[in-house]
């Protein structure tokens, strides 16, 4: 399998595969505490998992950059 092995070259990023299911469970059961439908509680779950995904991004980047500049 091609993203495992790719996972496989970076000590410890196995980890980051955990985040995947806890960020799924977050969205939908924010998206359930706002809405009553599943159509909308889908669609409030992705647009919660796509914020929360973004949120961590940046706060990689940022780390990634503090990392490169000592």
């Amino acid at each position: 399998m091609f993203p495992i092995s790719l996972l496989a070259m970076f000590p410890g990023s196995q980890l980051v595969l955990y985040a995947l299911p806890l960020i799924v469970v977050v969205s939908l059961v924010y998206g359930a505490t706002r809405h009553e439908t599943w159509p909308a509680i889908l669609k409030h779950s992705w647009d919660t998992a796509v914020w929360i995904l973004g949120f961590m991004g940046a706060v990689f980047l940022v780390i990634l950059l503090a990392g490169w500049t000592q």
